[in-house]
């Protein structure tokens, strides 16, 4: 899978730099499908169109849609702005990146606990997996960074990004908004490496939990790689589509 996937990467290396238009309307695109389908992955009930109004117009949506559920959709657009941001600069993840992104995911939704690692135990509702104890977050985290920071160069990409989100996940180091961040930051590591972003699809979300939580409870990663692996695949047809 990696090989084809090599190829249709360096086919479309071979073509930057992108023209100023087809890039705006990649990121338009990707900015609504990769907010849509991670906020409704969570729970969030607005369309695929009303997120686009949201994100293109500034306009509300009526209907009983709540104000959290604006504010994820305005959140999660500055979140992709500030990972293409921390891209554009060369910068790559750190605890500062990691908590300044969970900040933004959070704004004007939990402040208390938007950026800061939970102070609680914590139990993910139809998962057997639990989380790491409160008091052991952040070392769990620093060793995720230097796992980080030592496999970049040994593992594929793709894998690199997968086994990040998964891991992290697995810690579960904020209270709440946790699996927004983690694709995020599996994104950011795509980026980085000059792969397009993965989105995974609402529609593909209970396939998508079961993976994390084989990965979580039995430490079988090979599924939820396969799916972050098909997404990417997926994004790069797009990507290749809009430069024929």
């Amino acid at each position: 899978m990696f090989q084809e996937i090599e190829k249709k990467k360096t086919l479309l290396d071979s073509k930057r730099p992108l023209r100023p238009e087809v890039l705006n309307n990649l990121k338009q695109y990707f900015d609504v499908e990769l907010t849509y389908n991670s906020n409704a992955i969570e729970g969030n009930t607005l369309t695929i169109t009303e997120t686009k109004v949201i994100l293109e117009e500034g306009l509300t949506i009526g209907g009983g849609k709540s104000l959290r559920e604006h504010l994820e959709v305005i959140n999660h657009q500055e979140a992709i702005n500030y990972i293409e941001d921390i891209v554009n600069k060369n910068l790559d993840i750190t605890e500062r990146v990691v908590k300044d992104l969970h900040a933004i995911i959070l704004k004007s939704i939990d402040n208390k606990n938007a950026g800061i690692y939970r102070k609680n135990n914590v139990l993910i509702s139809g998962s057997k997996h639990r989380p790491v104890e409160y008091m052991l977050v952040e070392e769990k985290m620093d060793e995720l960074l230097s796992w980080y920071n030592a496999s970049k160069e040994q593992l594929q990409p793709i894998e690199l990004a997968a086994l990040f989100h998964f891991k992290y996940v697995y810690i579960h180091p904020f209270i709440d908004g946790n699996g927004r961040t983690a694709r995020l930051l599996m994104n950011l590591i795509l980026l980085r490496n000059g792969y397009p972003m993965a989105i995974i699809k609402n529609e593909d979300r209970s396939e998508y939990m079961k993976a994390l939580e084989m990965a979580s409870v039995n430490g079988q990663t090979e599924a939820f790689v396969s799916i972050i692996t098909r997404a990417v695949d997926s994004s790069l047809d797009t990507y290749l589509y809009m430069l024929q």
